[in-house]
């Protein structure tokens, strides 16, 4: 099973880039977005000079256990960045969503609780609220995280949307917003 196979097993169809659009970023903005696999993960993420995004990171079922995530995470925090990323809130009927929630929360990922995101997806349709966890080796503020993830989504996210999908992404105004009310930290219970 190929790297996007593995991706496409394990994350949702909303939440999914086409493999044409991953690949153009790959050789396209390889100097940024790069691909880290090996025969039990596949890690996809941005790297700019003042954060790290993590698109996706899969390990498999057969390594879980194993430390490997833990390794991937402990890898990209010695880049001395901010590593944000993107959650699905807990899903009860979905065991891995706590199980990702609980990981993140011991590797110190906070809850990035003033940042609203909601993003519709072109493959359904339908609208997915996503949270924001981030890790600071400088305790960065949620505003900066705000910022970063902006960026993320106008230059990974979208990048050539209209012509992958044959349409484009909803603007970053519409998808993100920074409130002044902290929503409750949906990490704080792990």
């Amino acid at each position: 099973m190929n790297w996007y196979e593995k991706l496409n097993q394990y994350f949702p169809v909303e939440e999914m880039k086409s493999k044409e659009h991953m690949e153009t970023l790959l050789a396209e903005k390889g100097n940024v977005y790069i691909k880290d696999e090996g025969p039990k993960h596949v890690l996809m993420y941005v790297e700019f000079d003042n954060f790290v995004f993590v698109d996706y990171l899969f390990v498999s079922k057969e390594a879980r256990g194993e430390g490997l995530g833990r390794k991937l995470l402990n890898m990209l925090k010695e880049k001395n960045k901010p590593i944000l990323l993107e959650v699905e809130p807990v899903n009860y009927e979905d065991t891995d969503t706590e199980k990702r929630l609980k990981f993140y929360s011991r590797e110190d990922f906070h809850h990035a609780s003033r940042i609203g995101y909601i993003r519709r997806s072109l493959a359904t349709g339908e609208n997915t609220i996503l949270e924001i966890l981030y890790w600071s080796p400088a305790n960065q503020d949620e505003l900066e995280i705000y910022k970063a993830m902006k960026w993320t989504y106008e230059n990974i996210h979208t990048f050539k949307d209209e012509h992958f999908y044959g349409e484009s992404y909803d603007p970053s105004h519409e998808v993100l917003e920074y409130n002044t009310e902290k929503k409750t930290n949906m990490l704080k219970k792990y």
